[in-house]
């Protein structure tokens, strides 16, 4: 079976869905594995290291002569509705914002498998690509604060005096919040942060920080999600954490879930309250974001309310692709050890009486088999939705309340496990 990894094609991507080591490992698999040309050189891969390692280079990638479709971001419509029947795609799929893929691969008869929709369990974090590629960005989003803060993060003792830490506030307690509180307080901040889950509380004591217990209802779901806030409740929220936030250095909030809004968790006025020079990194700005007038990609400049000066709210944008060469790193071993579990003698051959299988499967046999994507889709007004799986139809397959993307839960930043490896 032909194995096709494409040349990301969407500005700032710059993450590819297999590097040399996948490829050596996919061959080993059976599959032949062509890779566009250039496909991974903004990850540091030339065409020559994947030829070495056994890939095919070819000019342009064409779809419809593929049996296996990898790719990072979610794939454009005209890709989608050019693979031929049959086919099997694996990468990221945001289904709840891109309907009319998602439609046009059941249309087209495509087994597609959303890396979103891996279940959130111990068997398969080896293809849990949202925590490794949340790790990736809670990291860089703690460099983007330090290279901005006029400041120094570590405590320093000198002749010529005393310099303090740097006090950090992380707000959202999921992979990436705790990646960001173990680079602070390696960078030797003093680090406290924050989250609706009382049991990240022991997460945020492992990683080395204070955790701010607000003394607000428990907003813990099943499986260690958080669920939403009331309105009044999260006002409350916010009228808690001001202080908090006034006495940072540096705010990082990361309570970020694919396909839904981000929660606001920060107001302009609680920015505003903060001291001249302090920097506030908004993971989520793609999503809406935490921090109240954050635009992805950009710096705005806040000025304070004593007028002294500004505070920075940075909108992060594409975190994880600048870094792109260990987040590809990360990534496309997710895609490989996904692709290992369903490739049996160089055919792919889901067993969808697996979990994993079954609930990372977004489309199968011209079915949605996601149910929140399929009721999204027959919701749209005027639209007949063809081959759309019903609970019934779903019966067996892995739950979804398993899932990052199932909208019972998804209300709050994801929950990192006891056994995810978060350095």
């Amino acid at each position: 079976m032909k194995l096709g990894i494409a040349r990301e094609r969407r500005e700032g991507e710059r993450r590819v869905a297999a590097t040399p080591e996948t490829v050596k490992q996919l061959t080993g698999l059976g599959l032949e594995v062509l890779v566009e040309s250039r496909a991974g050189v903004s990850a540091g891969h030339a065409d020559e290291e994947y030829r070495q390692a056994g890939a095919h280079i070819v000019a342009d990638l064409d779809p419809a002569g593929l049996d296996i479709l990898a790719h990072v971001r979610p794939l454009e419509l005209p890709t989608a509705a050019a693979l031929r029947r049959g086919a099997v795609t694996v990468g990221l799929a945001s289904p709840s914002s891109e309907l009319a893929t998602v439609r046009a691969l059941a249309e087209r008869g495509v087994t597609s498998f959303a890396l979103e929709l891996v279940p959130r369990i111990s068997r398969a974090q080896s293809m849990d690509a949202l925590s490794s590629q949340a790790l990736v960005a809670g990291y860089r989003c703690v460099l983007e604060a330090a290279i901005r803060l006029p400041r120094f993060f570590p405590l320093y003792m000198t002749a010529a005096g005393t310099v303090p830490p740097a006090r950090v506030l992380v707000l959202g307690v999921g992979v990436a919040g705790l990646q960001a509180i173990g680079t602070a307080k390696r960078l030797g901040a003093r680090v406290s942060a924050n989250d609706i889950r009382p049991s990240s509380a022991e997460e945020v004591t492992s990683m080395g920080g204070t955790f701010i217990n607000l003394d607000l209802e428990t907003a813990e779901a099943s499986g260690g999600y958080a669920r939403e806030l009331s309105a009044d409740r999260g006002a409350l929220q916010r009228q808690l954490l001001a202080p908090h936030v006034a006495d940072a250095d540096v705010l990082i909030t990361t309570a970020a879930v694919p396909g839904r809004h981000a929660p606001l968790l920060v107001t302009r006025e609680m920015v505003q309250g903060m001291r001249p020079g302090s920097v506030v990194v908004d993971l989520a700005a793609e999503s809406g974001g935490n921090v109240e007038g954050s635009v992805p990609g950009r710096d705005i400049h806040v000025p304070t309310a004593d007028g002294k000066g500004t505070v920075a709210v940075v909108g992060l944008k594409d975190a994880p692709s600048a870094m792109p060469a260990d987040a590809s790193r990360l990534y496309a071993k997710n895609v490989a050890n996904l692709l290992a579990l369903m490739v049996r003698d160089g055919t792919v051959a889901p067993d969808f009486d697996d979990d994993v299988v079954a609930g990372a499967c977004l489309t199968h046999d011209g079915v949605v088999r996601h149910q929140p994507t399929a009721e999204a889709l027959a919701a749209l007004p005027g639209e007949d939705v063809p081959g759309v799986a019903t609970v019934d139809a779903l019966e067996g397959s892995a739950d979804v309340t398993d899932t990052e993307l199932a909208d019972e839960l998804a209300d709050g930043p994801v929950k990192a496990s006891e056994n995810e490896g978060v350095a």
